[in-house]
């Protein structure tokens, strides 16, 4: 704290760089102080969600004949105590009741959060919310309880849909643009939290783009507005009354609110909710590819112009829409159906996105120059069929060859090695034997068993091609290779250090 006097001059001191953009300029004099006019506003259009299911009692760990706990809360000091008091007094002989009863079913209770998109009864919520019930009852703000029936639900991006009957129109909420949102902007969250219900926070954006490893699709908006147990499912409103997000997770280590909260935006809930609205299920965009992030290395090892940007195809899966339309294994992907591709993680959501059937223009980069291809999207399948492969013929067992000044031994793929290193039928390359502690090979994590498929995107079959693209490398001036590897995890690229072989200069 008494640093931060100094941390303001200094902040009052420098001037800014650029102008802020119009949407993000601080509100003139005049400008409204206060939320409770949004809030009321919107408060009718959110609804707290109610989910039971038929779950049956556990019984009590105990010895044979011994009477049933009776019900205490789970983890209650009664638990124990009514349990050691049944224990001392067993009848004799350990002999129960034979007839007795099977205890009750219970039903397990679950609070949510959801608002109302459409005044029919279309209510938009989380997945997590309502995923197992066989029960769910939707309370409206003014303390109406009707029955909802699921209409759809998404499990990939935690979304769901539910309808409810209503005597008379609902007050609904519609979504915004978040592509919109800045960081720093003001939001407000309402919701359910701890099934007190009709409460509403304020905070900012607090950041755009959030991977927090939930799936494929993620691209969470992150606040600051408070958000608990019993939000999940909830709107994040922006000051014009959209819903910009849906309240989905919190990063937490004690269970409540420390400011970290995650939503999924609302461009991309809304094409989802549509969705399991009109058909009750999504349909996505598959492009059937294995892509990599493109680091800088490999960026140089290609010459892509402008650094790392762009996903980096491993693998085009034969008889898919990407392999018919020539992309190729090496291609960099840089814009899909004209948006940017900035970086890996990107461009499973703009393809999930893409409309299916649809044919799009895919700009990549092969041999130094973009180029642009014509895919036309297919549905994402649920399952991935696996295709039965021949057993090869034995081979005899050749010397493996030692690749000078990167720490690897490799050998061609024999039956022997394919039972040595349990690689796949079909695996087609050189496999490495050997790799040595703390040389470049090892720096890249690169393991017996790893098959070199290409080298700087040219396919090798012996390990002399292997050593024979490196030393031309070598001698164009080159720092680094490009490998393709495939290995337990499938097949990635590799920019491997070409360290000068001992005894040579440099």
């Amino acid at each position: 704290m008494r640093f931060a006097p100094l941390l303001m001059v200094a902040a009052l001191a420098a001037p800014l760089a650029a102008p802020l953009p119009a949407s993000a300029q601080i509100p003139p004099p005049g400008a409204p102080i206060t939320f409770a006019p949004l809030a009321q506003r919107l408060l009718p259009a959110v609804v707290n969600i109610q989910t039971s299911q038929a779950a049956a009692q556990a019984r009590a760990q105990q010895r044979p004949g011994a009477p049933d706990v009776p019900q205490a809360p789970p983890g209650s000091p009664f638990e124990e105590f009514f349990r050691d008091f049944l224990e001392r007094n067993r009848p004799p002989g350990g002999q129960g009741q034979p007839n007795r009863p099977q205890p009750p079913t219970r039903r397990g209770q679950s609070l949510g959060s959801g608002f109302i998109i459409d005044a029919s009864g279309i209510i938009v919520t989380n997945n997590h919310v309502i995923e197992g019930a066989d029960e769910i009852n939707v309370v409206l703000s003014d303390n109406t309880t009707l029955r909802a029936e699921l209409v759809g639900a998404d499990p990939r991006t935690d979304i769901a849909v539910l309808r409810v009957t209503p005597e008379r129109p609902l007050p609904a909420v519609s979504f915004g643009d978040s592509d919109t949102a800045l960081v720093g902007d003001w939001v407000l969250a309402i919701g359910n939290p701890f099934g007190l219900g009709g409460s509403v926070t304020a905070g900012i954006v607090s950041a755009r783009g959030r991977d927090i490893r939930q799936g494929l699709y993620d691209d969470f908006i992150q606040t600051d507005a408070a958000i608990n147990r019993g939000n999940s499912g909830g709107p994040l409103f922006n000051l014009a009354g959209e819903v910009i997000g849906i309240n989905t997770a919190i990063y937490s280590p004690s269970g409540g609110s420390i400011g970290i909260g995650f939503s999924i935006p609302a461009n991309l809930a809304r094409n989802i909710a549509a969705q399991l609205r009109d058909v009750g299920r999504v349909r996505r965009g598959w492009l059937g590819v294995n892509i990599q992030q493109v680091t800088d290395e490999i960026a140089e090892s290609l010459s892509l112009p402008g650094g790392a940007r762009g996903a980096l195809v491993a693998r085009a899966q034969e008889d898919g829409p990407a392999a018919a339309a020539g992309i190729q294994a090496g291609d960099v992907i840089l814009r899909f159906n004209g948006q940017e591709v900035r970086e890996m993680r990107n461009l499973p959501r703009i393809v999930a996105d893409t409309q299916v059937g649809r044919e799009a223009p895919v700009v990549v980069w092969r041999d130094g120059r973009e180029q642009t291809l014509n895919v036309t999207v297919a549905e994402l399948p649920s399952e991935q069929a696996q295709a039965g492969t021949p057993t090869p013929a034995p081979d005899a067992r050749p010397q493996t060859l030692e690749l000078a000044g990167l720490g690897l031994k490799v050998g061609p793929i024999t039956a022997e090695a394919r039972e040595r290193f349990s690689l796949r039928p079909e695996a087609r390359g050189v496999v490495i034997t050997e790799v040595s502690p703390g040389s470049p090979a090892a720096e890249r994590e690169l393991r017996p068993g790893d098959v070199i498929v290409e080298v700087q995107q040219e396919r090798v079959t012996a390990p002399a091609e292997v050593r024979e693209r490196l030393e031309a490398l070598r001698r164009q001036g080159r720092a680094t290779a490009l490998l393709l590897i495939e290995g337990p995890q499938g097949q990635r690229w590799v920019p491997l250090r070409l360290a000068a072989p001992r005894g040579n200069p440099g």
